[in-house]
């Protein structure tokens, strides 16, 4: 089978910081399906593997990629949810071979029915965003989906990207709360307030005096997707106390003690966990896609797809991960077909 993959961690300007690959085809044990990939989307998390992984003692080459959306063709003895010629999207698992291939292997647990009313590319945009917009908003938040009044209001800073992109339309549709999204382009501004946020602020700015000067002092959540260190100090500041604050890159050494006086909740979203783990509820994943699929089908969820690069292959993933390294992706990058 077609692959992209990589031998060595390689700046993306590198002429083998991917490459095209040949692969054995694989076989679907336990619970896993073997998925004919139709269409990918690129992750920040794609860029930094590459950058920082290099290929497992025994590996000759590492394949990237995580969002899919394609077709099961086989399915190993213990498979309960699906069958051979079903639709399907997933954000497959960090520890297991990549998406960027013909044919992939994905437990089905973590996996969900594609929405009838999206192709296989805008599909492909979504899975690895919702499932951790979803986590992050539902499941650390706490948040109860339904539209009841409330005086909670959820600050996303990086609201243009991939999550970004998803936990605005969740929380807007889904809940009561005030969206309140950052961007710093007219374009990106704009592609915020076109999934369903109330105001946009420019994160590049001031965010406590961004708020001032929508008349929103303070938040009772943040969600910060982007640039954490940068903005933490001012995280803390325009919190309400007891607010509550989720991230999902890193720290950097900024003091978790500053969060003590206000006694602000802390939570970290990683959307592989379940599947690393193993975890008990790791069949949530599969059942909050098909939920989102639905919604989907209903026209309440639309879409992230930001931009279509064509073909799966090393030179298109190469300007996919270019872009993404850029800081200046809006929504999702998609590939489809090889």
């Amino acid at each position: 089978m077609k692959a992209v993959g990589y031998r060595q961690s390689l700046p993306v300007t590198e002429a083998d910081s991917l490459i095209d690959i040949e692969l054995t085809d694989p076989e679907p044990s336990g619970r896993d399906l073997l998925v004919q990939v139709r269409a990918v989307s690129v992750n920040p998390v794609d860029t930094k593997t590459r950058m920082r992984s290099a290929p497992r003692t025994g590996e000759d080459v590492k394949v990237l990629g995580w969002d899919a959306a394609g077709i099961v063709l086989k399915t190993g003895p213990d498979v309960q949810l699906f069958k051979p010629g079903d639709a399907v999207w997933y954000a497959g698992s960090i520890d297991r071979p990549g998406s960027n291939s013909e044919l992939h292997l994905v437990d089905e647990r973590i996996v969900g029915k594609k929405p009838v009313s999206l192709g296989f590319a805008e599909a492909a945009a979504m899975p690895l965003t919702t499932i951790t917009a979803w986590e992050l908003l539902f499941e650390r938040f706490g948040v109860m989906p339904g539209k009841y009044p409330t005086d909670a209001s959820l600050l996303i800073i990086g609201a243009a990207g991939g999550v970004g992109s998803i936990l605005t339309q969740l929380a807007r549709r889904l809940t009561s709360m005030t969206v309140i999204g950052t961007a710093s382009r007219i374009e990106t501004k704009d592609w915020v307030l076109s999934h369903g946020a109330q105001y946009v602020i420019d994160h590049s700015q001031s965010l406590p005096d961004e708020l001032r000067r929508i008349g929103i002092p303070q938040v009772s959540h943040v969600a910060s997707l982007t640039q954490t260190p940068l903005h933490y100090p001012e995280i803390v500041e325009l919190l309400v106390p007891q607010g509550k604050f989720a991230l999902i890159d890193d720290l950097g050494q900024s003091d978790m003690g500053l969060l003590r006086r206000k006694s602000i909740s802390f939570y970290w979203e990683y959307m592989f966990t379940r599947p690393v783990f193993a975890t008990k509820d790791m069949v949530a994943q599969h059942d909050l896609l098909c939920e989102v699929a639905d919604l989907v089908d209903a026209g309440v969820i639309h879409t992230t797809l930001g931009d279509h690069f064509g073909r799966i292959n090393a030179i298109n993933l190469k300007r996919a991960h270019a872009l993404i390294e850029s800081g200046k992706a809006r929504g999702k990058i998609v590939l489809e077909g090889f």
